[in-house]
């Protein structure tokens, strides 16, 4: 099983968690209050490209991000 780390406290976190991203139920609800709060920001227009992803090379900040398709 791959592990990750919860975006929060940055504990262990097993894929398979009902929890999954995060570690505990306050973590999920520290993240909702950021959301909330407007902490988190999307900076560009939605679709267009991050600069390392206009030069051909995935964003490695953004797994999956380059696997939609091109428009």
């Amino acid at each position: 099983m791959d592990t990750f780390r919860c975006p929060i406290c940055r504990k262990r976190v097993e894929e398979t968690s009902k929890l999954f991203p995060f570690c505990s139920e306050r973590c999920r609800l520290v993240d909702l209050g950021k959301w909330l709060r407007e902490d988190y920001r999307i900076t560009r227009p939605v679709g267009q490209a991050a600069p390392a992803e206009e030069d051909g090379e995935p964003d490695e900040s953004s797994p999956g991000e380059g696997d939609e398709h091109a428009e």
